[in-house]
């Protein structure tokens, strides 16, 4: 099975439209058809950004928010990233390197390609979710 790590900006774009990040997480995430990779430094990111205010003026965001983070929390394993990658612009984002590196994640999959120039990462792609 398939190996994936969600950049966080899947995650908020499948709980506020039905897009491409949406049938990634509702029709291969939840139901295990891949396994979704995750580290405390991720995990910790999903949490803080899917409670942030401004998400709040979409209807239901927190609600399904909490059920996704719920049903990844008990599906994903978790990796501890012993080796700390900096390599990205935006530093923040080289946890999901890091992450990929400790899982050997087949994808990490982003809306955000202007933060990750690469399209792969070891032996990890980097795609869109389109």
């Amino acid at each position: 099975m398939q190996k994936i790590i969600l950049d966080t900006n899947i995650i908020v774009s499948a709980l506020i439209s039905d897009s491409f990040p949406s049938k990634i997480v509702y029709d291969f995430v939840l139901p295990g058809k891949v396994i979704i990779c995750l580290s405390s430094a991720v995990w910790d990111e999903y949490v803080e950004v899917l409670n942030r205010e401004k998400f709040q003026k979409y209807r239901n965001f927190q609600i399904n928010a909490e059920i996704v983070l719920a049903k990844i929390e008990e599906i994903a394993p978790k990796y501890e990233t012993k080796k700390l990658i900096t390599v990205l612009k935006d530093k923040t984002d080289d946890k999901f390197l890091s992450l990929a590196l400790a899982c050997s994640a087949d994808y990490i999959i982003t809306g955000n390609i202007a933060d990750f120039p690469m399209t792969e990462f070891e032996n990890t792609k980097i795609v869109t979710p389109h």
